[in-house]
């Protein structure tokens, strides 16, 4: 049987070296090569045996997929390079893992759970809808809270144009006029709970992920990382087809 190829911008991004498009990017600038020649197109596929280089480096050799759990501080934006030249997540990280891709994001105010791999392949498949992965909140919210329109969020909503899964919100408690709440959903499109708090008239004043899937932020500690263990990994993710035929390689 012969062997799959795949175009060079998604084995670059499966990889866990950059995102589709920065490989693209790269691509454009000059940086990639395979096969000693250096390329001017994405539009090309590539072989597993291929001698592929960015920067003159190639591609890291295989290691097992990892995963890790990080309490992710609020003033973190999570990307790799931010035009803004704020403070990110992989930098805050450099030195402590080897180079890794988040799954999913929090924005630069969101804090708590963010899970970070070595392998693009596994992110990708963590991130699918598909997977039905129930992601946990707790929000604190500036104004009066409805319970009843709470409530009515589990039938979705369209805001804007833009509509919204079902979001399973509680009122945990009311404090004058803050109040804590417990949010669920499925599938996060950006900004999704601000978004909709504030249709609700609520200010969203922090907003705290505390499990993504069967991941539980528990009680690490804010800043602190640390590894899911193999066999975790394997319960939790069996011996899905997305998983096992995964190339793991670990990022440069």
């Amino acid at each position: 049987m012969p062997e799959k190829g795949e175009r060079i911008a998604k084995r670059l991004a499966r990889a866990g070296l950059c995102s589709r498009r920065d490989a693209e990017r790269w691509i454009a600038q000059g940086r990639v090569a395979v096969g000693g020649k250096v390329l001017d197109s994405p539009a090309l596929t590539v072989m597993p045996g291929d001698d592929i280089r960015v920067d003159g480096k190639p591609l890291p050799s295989d290691e097992p997929a990892r995963l890790w759990r990080y309490h992710k501080p609020p003033g973190l934006v999570t990307t790799h390079h931010d035009p803004q030249g704020r403070p990110t997540v992989f930098d805050r990280l450099r030195g402590e893992l080897p180079r890794v891709i988040s799954v999913g994001r929090l924005d630069l105010n969101s804090e708590g759970l963010l899970l970070l791999t070595n392998d693009g392949g596994l992110a990708r498949a963590l991130e699918l809808p598909s997977r039905g992965w129930l992601r946990r909140y707790r929000l604190r919210v500036h104004g009066a809270v409805d319970p009843a329109r709470l409530a009515a969020l589990e039938a979705g909503i369209t805001i804007g144009g833009v509509a919204y899964g079902s979001i399973r919100a509680m009122l945990d408690r009311q404090q004058s006029s803050n109040a804590w709440l417990t949010v669920s959903l499925r599938e996060g499109k950006n900004r999704e709970i601000r978004r909709v708090m504030e249709h609700l008239g609520l200010a969203v004043t922090r907003l705290i992920r505390i499990a993504y899937g069967p991941f539980q932020l528990g009680e690490l500690p804010r800043g602190a990382v640390e590894e899911v263990p193999r066999r975790v990994l394997r319960e939790q993710l069996g011996d899905e087809t997305s998983i096992r035929h995964a190339h793991h390689r670990r990022p440069a």
